[in-house]
């Protein structure tokens, strides 16, 4: 007879580790593949089988040689990190911490998480800063993501979800705005749904001030000068009212406010708003003919538009863009923005932010303090105040804040005027990091604690429509390596004692259980969320009230999220960037994302085929500029800012304006693109300006 062939092995469900469309894909044991796991694409609502390299490339950092898999302690001998146990390391990190906060005051003592951390670990760490540690000193790299989108939804809707609908609405709509993204190469396997909405008769606009590869599929490409993203939104709102394009019912029936922005709108009038932007006139009216002339419509925003000290005014102008046109609170319409980081939404839903209880809830408000108080069992008044935004808590290091606690990032690549950041982390009386891989900011440390990743632990994340997703594991962790949360559970017992660490179990499921109960009533409500549902329904929507309740998969439908239910137009203005450039600094810079990198690159700049991808920094400038400074493609050449310097190769091409060059921020070294960057804070959201500032470009000297 026939021997049967022998069954696969089993699959398991789970979501990538990188961006926050977390694409679903599978994963099987299979021997000689990376990492020991195979990865099947498996089709999910956001990517239905597509995954871009990074996450096809994903179980390549599960080897071993690639990452941390031992503590490691800073020897007071030789000055280097060498090998000790974990009881070593933990107990030296309790101890320091401690003594920090005993002799400076609880304030001294900072963490810093990140946004890839899952919900149980992002509502974990926000807890243990605030009843172990007692400090108001958290924050967490989001900051640096969507903040000023998030802070702009708060002021116009009431709340803050990255779309306020399904990814797969954007292929339905008539047309979209995508302003400051360039989804081909951060987010591919998102780019079928554009491809889908122009196969479908829609529309898409694509405003940067680089012709990228998602600029290249526009109906329109609007390229401005970086940092003046809101002159042009207030551009074309102007052309809309004198066009006579608002949608008077919607306004009248749904919103406040709008007398007081129209006023304010009217003075941005096309001809001054291309010479602000340059972007011509016609190309505006275009624009707005587009979008007006479609029966709906969307912007969606992302960091490109966010990434600046107007961000917060330049969301909320894009927002009174949708809300006058009508674009807004019905189906197949409304601005969404596209969260980065894979967990960006939940991270700062739960509790890392400096100014936020878990279930988005306002660390100032009474009651809020009170609901997530008696969840925790811990007296109210207990609860620290909110702390520093992200920069600002990291430009205080080694001076009011003299001990650092960091989880799952890296702020020596990913912050601003990074050269000065990295002094101030070198200035710590202490530096403890809790990271997969031993990065640039995990060399500077004291004590490195070795954790486990995305195939390793079981977790929830929000992807950015707002849907709860679970990530499984799939296969075990090496041997010397701990979750986070059990990680917290260790110094908390050493910080406080046996009961104290009783409050911070190290099973994810029962971190959750608690979590829905302290979202419970706040605006990201997950109490009718549970592993099960979320298993058995391809994610869940927040808010769910409870377990009877569908989820939320579009927002808005019937009343916006504010006390009377209506959207709130909020007036604004121009204001260009920080920086102008001038004779000493005649260019504009703006950082952003290749496609084989991911963020601060520690994790895919270790991936072989990625770093082999794009295994370095680069310049990229328009001919005319590399004309006026003898510059060839491949050459070194130095950018230089207020701040710092930066060399890398340069890359000629006609696809970005002559007045701008462009940087990809993922390595250190000489190619540092942050140690140029300006931590100008938006006065709201408190995000630095990553997109705009004033340089000079020279020849360093050829190519090597």
């Amino acid at each position: 007879m026939p021997t049967e062939a022998p069954a696969p092995p089993p699959l398991t469900a789970t979501h990538c580790p990188y961006c926050s469309l977390q694409c679903g894909m599978g994963l099987r044991a299979a021997s000689g593949a990376p990492g020991g796991l195979e990865v099947v694409p498996r089709d999910f609502p956001v990517n239905r089988g597509a995954l871009c390299g990074k996450g096809s490339s994903a179980p390549a950092l599960l080897d071993p040689r690639l990452r941390l898999t031992e503590p490691l302690i800073r020897s007071a001998a030789t000055g280097r990190l060498e090998p000790a146990t974990w009881d070593a390391a933990l107990a030296l990190v309790a101890a320091r911490l401690g003594a920090v906060g005993e002799e400076h005051g609880p304030d001294a003592v900072g963490v810093f998480g990140g946004g890839g951390l899952t919900n149980e670990k992002a509502y974990a760490l926000g807890k243990f800063a605030r009843v172990v540690l007692k400090t108001s000193t958290i924050d967490y790299n989001g900051r640096f993501c969507m903040s000023s989108a998030a802070a702009a939804h708060q002021r116009a809707f009431g709340v803050d979800r990255g779309l306020p609908f399904p990814l797969q609405d954007v292929a339905r709509t008539g047309c979209v705005i995508l302003a400051g993204s360039n989804l081909a190469e951060t987010m591919p396997p998102a780019v079928r749904h554009l491809r889908e909405l122009r196969e479908n008769g829609g529309k898409l606009i694509v405003v940067d001030p680089r012709r990228t590869r998602t600029a290249e599929q526009a109906d329109l490409h609007l390229a401005p000068r970086p940092g003046t993203d809101l002159a042009l939104a207030l551009g074309l709102l102007h052309l809309v009212v004198a066009q006579g394009r608002t949608d008077e019912a919607f306004i009248a029936r749904r919103t406040t406010g709008w007398e007081a922005a129209r006023t304010a709108v009217m003075a941005h009038w096309p001809e001054l708003v291309e010479k602000i932007t340059g972007v011509p006139v016609p190309q505006l009216r275009a624009a707005v003919g587009l979008f007006c002339d479609a029966p709906d419509g969307m912007v969606l925003t992302a960091r490109g538009a966010e990434q600046h000290a107007t961000g917060t005014d330049t969301v909320g102008a894009w927002i009174n863009f949708c809300l006058a046109t009508g674009r807004a609170g019905r189906p197949l319409s409304g601005y969404g923005c596209l969260t980065g980081q894979g967990n960006g939404q939940g991270g700062r839903e739960h509790g890392q932010k400096a100014d936020q209880l878990p279930g988005y809830r306002k660390l100032t408000d009474p009651r809020a303090r009170a609901h997530v108080a008696g969840v925790w069992g811990v007296p109210a008044d207990s609860l620290p105040g909110p702390g520093p935004s992200a920069y600002e808590l990291l430009d205080a290091l080694g001076g009011e804040v003299r001990a650092l606690l960091v989880m799952g990032s890296n702020p020596v690549i990913s912050a601003p005027r990074a050269a000065h950041i990295e002094g101030r982390l070198r200035a710590l009386d202490f530096l403890a990091v809790a990271d997969v891989v031993l990065s640039e900011t995990a060399e500077l440390a004291d004590v490195v604690l070795p954790v486990t990743q995305w195939a390793e632990e079981t977790g929830t994340m929000t992807n950015l429509e707002g849907r709860v997703l679970l990530r499984r594991a799939a296969l075990a962790p090496p041997d010397g390596v701990r979750g986070d949360l059990s990680v917290l559970n260790s110094l908390a017992k050493l910080l406080s004692c046996e009961e104290t660490a009783r409050k911070f179990p190290a099973d994810p499921e029962t971190v959750f259980q608690e979590l829905r109960r302290a979202s419970a009533g706040g605006a990201a409500d997950y109490a009718g969320i549970s592993y099960r549902r979320i298993e058995a329904e391809d994610g869940v929507f927040w808010p769910c009230p409870d377990e009877d309740h569908p989820g939320t998969p579009r927002l808005f439908l019937e009343r916006f999220a504010t006390d009377d239910g209506r959207a709130r137009f909020v007036e604004v203005t121009h204001r260009g960037p920080e920086e102008e450039p001038d004779a000493e600094y005649p260019l504009v810079l703006t950082t952003g994302r290749v496609l084989a990198q991911y963020q601060s690159g520690a994790q895919t700049r270790r991936v072989p085929e990625l770093d082999a991808a794009t295994p370095g920094a680069f310049v990229e400038l328009h001919p005319l500029l590399a004309g006026r400074i003898g510059v060839a493609d491949g050459d070194a050449v130095t950018v230089t800012s207020r701040r710092g310097h930066a060399t890398a190769p340069a890359r000629v091409t006609a696809a970005i304006r002559s007045d701008t060059v462009f940087m990809p921020f993922h390595w250190p070294g000489e190619g540092r693109a942050n140690n140029l960057t300006n931590p100008a804070l938006d006065p709201v959201s408190k995000m630095p300006e990553f997109k705009a500032c004033a340089v000079r470009v020279e020849r360093a000297g050829p190519a090597a």
